[in-house]
């Protein structure tokens, strides 16, 4: 019996790395890469096209596009966290000063509404500083990966031509989530952000999802195999890159970051569903009152068996 080639995306990082170069190999099937630079342009063509077998997705796109019957399951391995308390940027002579001035104001929101760096941030502002999100006018720099979502009546897209770093840069947005801006004037509204990320690790166990891994389900339906062999190849595939980080040998931000969280809890690339289960149910939690899907949804059900 013929090994099926599986069109596969996924962004190489450390823990990734022994699957893009070989050294393990799934039992079942064969990996057939490609490469896309920006990684979102990968879930749009996987959400409006179903163009990969295998594809890395935001863990909010995978939820809505699920919610809108795409023909995809997640494995629950988690390839990118990260903390978001440092994605909320303001402008500092536009008055707000703490995030409770944010209510009645309009903030933007880089690229779409559904994207989860905007998810985990709202989820901050509501449940950590009691912001009403239903006060604030978020507007959106990008459209959806999933044309078919509506979002609720207080998301508007940005006006056509303006950019949203000019916008917050000179003050005509007092804030932005998920932008990249160098300016003396444009700082983290949550002071110390860093440090509030492993302050709420530490305190509350939140760790953000930022992406899973989906599998497209006729795939799954010809060979169901591949997916416990997936899992297991990602798995594997982490074991090298978390003896690394054990023995202290970091490269580059993204080492130093997991390194810090090892210290803290451990195994800093938990895979599975019971050790992501409060994660993957915050999620959930936040994307129905945030409107991103309609009705909540069991964990268990959103990934393959």
């Amino acid at each position: 019996m013929n090994r099926p080639r599986l069109k596969t995306v996924f962004v190489t990082r450390g823990h990734t790395t022994a699957l893009k170069d070989g050294t393990v190999k799934p039992r079942t099937f064969d990996f057939e890469f490609e490469e896309v630079p920006t990684i979102v342009n990968a879930f749009r063509r996987m959400v409006r096209g179903l163009e990969f077998d295998i594809s890395e997705m935001a863990i909010t796109t995978y939820l809505c596009a699920r919610a809108h019957g795409k023909a995809f399951t997640a494995i629950p391995a988690f390839p990118m966290r990260a903390f978001h308390h440092g994605a909320i940027l303001h402008n500092t002579n536009a008055g707000i000063r703490s995030p409770k001035d944010l209510e009645g104001k309009r903030v933007g929101v880089n690229r779409g509404y559904t994207v989860t760096t905007g998810l985990w941030a709202r989820s901050i502002l509501q449940h950590q500083y009691g912001v009403d999100l239903k006060r604030i006018t978020w507007v959106l720099s990008g459209d959806e990966h999933v044309a078919e979502y509506q979002p609720p009546p207080n998301v508007v897209p940005i006006e056509k031509g303006r950019k949203m770093e000019d916008m917050l840069v000179a003050g005509e947005i007092p804030a932005a989530i998920g932008v990249q801006i160098d300016s003396p004037d444009v700082k983290p509204l949550i002071p110390n952000a860093r440090e509030a990320g492993f302050e709420a690790l530490r305190e509350r166990g939140l760790y953000p999802i930022n992406h899973t891994v989906v599998v497209k389900n006729e795939v799954l339906a010809a060979h169901p195999e591949i997916a416990s062999d997936l899992f297991k190849a990602f798995a594997e595939a982490k074991q090298p890159y978390v003896a690394r980080l054990a023995a202290a040998e970091t490269a580059n931000a993204d080492d130093e970051f997991f390194k810090r969280v090892m210290d803290v809890i451990g195994d800093p690339l938990p895979y599975g569903i019971e050790r992501n289960r409060a994660m993957v149910e915050a999620v959930i939690e936040h994307a129905v009152e945030q409107r991103i899907i309609p009705e909540r949804v069991r964990v268990d059900d959103l990934f393959a068996r």
